[in-house]
């Protein structure tokens, strides 16, 4: 199945230039070229991207309603902008890439070789197989215990079938074994929907990375037939420490997006999953990390070590992205309170807002100073 974009663009320049771009990648084009026929199409239809050109009225419009419509709220949204605008705007009205013109095809196809990625993953992720398992509920604060079955199951979230009575709200911790499985899973959730019968939905919350994988491949398992994700994009690793990494990379993913690392040096190999915290178009990204086991701190020690007495070794990474990563079922980073913390490079991270993407990367070359020769922090790059 072809994924499906909405274009709002009034450039025929630009739009046969996105036409052949997201042709060759096998992304389907429906154009508008007013924020009144994009908006009605929002509503009516899914797309699993929408592609607006700002410079027009209305633009920012339809880019914030995507994000409150019930079936494209989780759609990549892609800002054209013109070169003189900056970042943040676009990003505060929903977007996820940004597109600068003049649009290319050698940029185009680059910006939406990641999105393409986000929009596989994310469709992957909503879709639902049908399938009943008991289901135990537990409300930690009332003590009230609930036992019900499911409808239907996703990377996401899962549907229940309810006594009418049982008219539950808030956070619970679900029990269940997937079919095939020998392990029960225990994982957070909150209640999102209610049917008009007795089906209820429940989303799930802070996910472990072990738990999202074992959801990943049991569903994929179900979908044999089902389409496969992009393969990993690799990039170059220039700053590591044991809360996060810094990525050259020509097409970063957006902020808040959840990753995972495959990184290799020296005969070793670690994977880490992390979450994207910074992040500049057609330069690269920051990633803390949101692991926090004992072993994967010793393995990322391990790393570190051989990384710092070892200046020659020039580290290979792969990173793909697992969702864009909204409030829904985001596992919650590893820093909370950055004040605390005594990782610089997480410090830099949360407090870039207010630089330039030649001011973020004069303070990285600056902590590399500081950090040359020590087992907590590594430079890279070649």
């Amino acid at each position: 199945m072809s994924l499906k974009s909405l274009v709002l663009c009034s450039d025929e320049k630009i739009v046969r230039v996105l036409r052949r771009t997201l042709g060759d990648l096998e992304i389907s084009v429906e154009h508008c070229t007013s924020p009144e026929a994009a908006l009605r199409k929002l509503t009516r239809e899914r797309y699993e991207a929408i592609v607006v050109d700002c410079s027009g009225s209305g633009a920012e419009d339809v880019l914030r309603s995507a994000r409150t419509a019930p079936c494209n709220k989780r759609a990549v949204a892609v800002a054209i902008l013109d070169a003189q605008v900056g970042l943040r705007s676009a990003f505060e009205t929903g977007a996820h890439f940004v597109l600068y013109k003049p649009v290319s095809s050698e940029r185009a196809k680059s910006s939406f070789r990641a999105a393409r990625a986000l929009m596989k993953r994310e469709r992957r992720r909503n879709a639902r197989v049908a399938v009943q398992i008991p289901v135990e509920l537990s409300n930690r604060e009332s003590g009230s215990r609930l036992k019900v079955t499911t409808t239907d199951l996703s990377e996401g979230g899962l549907a229940v079938k309810m006594t009418r009575r049982a008219k539950a709200t808030g956070r619970w911790q679900l029990a269940f074994t997937l079919p095939g499985s020998s392990g029960t899973l225990d994982l957070a959730a909150e209640f999102a929907w209610e049917g008009t019968g007795s089906q209820a939905g429940l989303r799930f919350l802070d996910l472990s990375p072990a738990a999202a994988r074992e959801l990943r491949e049991w569903l994929s398992r179900q979908s044999p037939d089902g389409e496969n994700d992009d393969p990993p994009v690799a990039c170059q690793l220039t700053d590591l420490s044991l809360g996060g990494c810094y990525l050259d990379i020509a097409s970063p993913f957006p902020v808040s997006t959840r990753v995972t690392l495959s990184m290799r040096a020296g005969g070793l190999e670690l994977r880490a999953e992390g979450v994207v915290r910074v992040m500049y178009p057609e330069k690269g990204m920051g990633v803390e990390f949101t692991q926090t086991t004992p072993e994967h701190r010793t393995a990322l020690e391990k790393f570190l070590t051989t990384l710092t007495e070892n200046r020659d070794i020039l580290p290979e990474l792969l990173v793909e992205p697992e969702s864009l990563g909204s409030d829904e079922g985001v596992v919650t980073p590893a820093v909370t309170n950055p004040a605390a913390s005594d990782d610089p490079l997480l410090h830099l991270f949360y407090s870039e807002a207010a630089l330039s993407a030649e001011a973020f990367g004069e303070e990285l070359r600056k902590q590399r100073g500081m950090a040359s020769g020590t087992p907590a922090a590594a430079h890279a790059s070649a």
